[in-house]
């Protein structure tokens, strides 16, 4: 058995994707994964870290406005089927899976005209421009909402949830120690994505002269993003760590984490939920990511903050709040987990049973 799973640009696509490929090894460990993602992209770091292969393929993007990008962009993407069709004729996969990205897309297409299955997997509230063209063809869609089941053919959409990368630390201390902090010390984690999101880590920055000297803050800052400012900050703070990119050491930095700062992406909001993390979540304004969080807000599963009007000291005074309120963190862990539950294993390894039975 051989499966293709694809996606890149951002990191978005890769949690799940990774998480069903671990789910489905414990059923048949002899099912050899492959990836294809971008040449420049963040997830190849992350893919090949967790023992899969990764295949680099030429990726255009189709635009919902007018730029003069998108007719460039129509060469690579024939570039990229090109590559495509001849990247899955050599290797002969029985099925491909995605959660979007537009490096997909001529990957998919390829599949369609090889007869080869595909799965799309629908994370946030808002279908992107790439899932919505590779659905057309698929021979399964699963959404990670239960809202998401309404957007496509009902007759091949199923309801999911998230699968989700097993994240558990048994041991606190020890994930704290790894981060040179001692075991009674808050400490909040502040996650800027892969991609790094700088009005995010401006708040961050911010926020450090607002808080006791005591709580510690380990920054995620994205290794698209300079990380200049956040490295001077960090010699004249003690308190304050900052990373580029993680891979195993996620875990030990959720393990470590009384509050965790992030987007509203959904991969980082499903792992947060399978954890039971309390998170103040600022979504980027105006996208698909309000969506995701504002439902979440709602429930009172989420403390949401607004990037636009609010400022480094919201973000302390959420903090504090927080830190200072061990029974409220625990309350929207718990909503959080109920409110975006994870997938099962038992139904991803149905599913690629069924697809890669029928060759549908």
């Amino acid at each position: 058995m051989k499966i293709i799973l694809s996606g890149g640009g951002t990191l978005g696509p890769v949690t799940p994707l990774l998480a069903i490929a671990a789910a489905y090894k414990k059923y048949d460990s002899s099912c050899r994964f492959l990836w294809v993602g971008t040449k420049h992209g963040p997830e190849r770091a992350l893919v090949e870290k967790a023992g899969v292969s990764f295949k680099p393929i030429n990726s255009g993007k189709f635009r919902r406005y007018f730029s003069f990008w998108n007719v460039s962009d129509l060469f690579r993407v024939g570039a990229g089927l090109a590559q495509s069709l001849a990247f899955l004729k050599k290797e002969k996969p029985d099925l491909l899976i995605s959660a979007g990205g537009f490096v997909s897309v001529p990957l998919h297409w390829a599949a369609s005209l090889l007869s080869i299955p595909t799965w799309v997997h629908q994370q946030d509230a808002r279908p992107g421009l790439a899932n919505k063209m590779m659905s057309v063809s698929a021979a399964k869609i699963t959404t990670a909402l239960k809202s998401g089941t309404g957007i496509f053919d009902s007759r091949k959409t199923e309801w999911l949830g998230n699968p989700c990368r097993d994240l558990r630390v048994e041991d606190r201390a020890a994930a704290k120690k790894f981060f040179n902090i001692a075991d009674a010390e808050p400490v909040i984690l502040a996650m800027g994505g892969g991609t790094g999101a700088s009005k995010l880590n401006s708040m961050v920055l911010a926020m450090l002269p607002l808080i006791p000297k005591t709580w510690h803050v380990v920054h995620l800052v994205g290794f698209e993003r300079s990380a200049a400012d956040c490295e001077k900050t960090a010699e004249l703070f003690s308190n304050y760590k900052v990373y580029k990119f993680f891979t195993d050491e996620m875990a030990l930095a959720y393990a470590a984490a009384d509050v965790v700062i992030s987007r509203a992406g959904f991969g980082s909001l499903s792992e947060m939920a399978s954890l039971a993390k309390p998170a103040i979540i600022l979504p980027i304004s105006d996208s698909h990511q309000e969506e995701n969080a504002k439902p979440l807000a709602e429930e009172g599963a989420i403390v949401m903050l607004n990037e636009i009007v609010d400022t480094g000291v919201n973000l302390a005074e959420s903090v504090k709040a927080l830190v200072a309120d061990p029974e409220r963190r625990r309350l929207l862990g718990e909503k959080l987990r109920s409110a975006l539950p994870v997938a099962e294993e038992e139904k991803i390894v149905r599913i690629i049973t069924e697809l890669t039975k029928t060759g549908a």
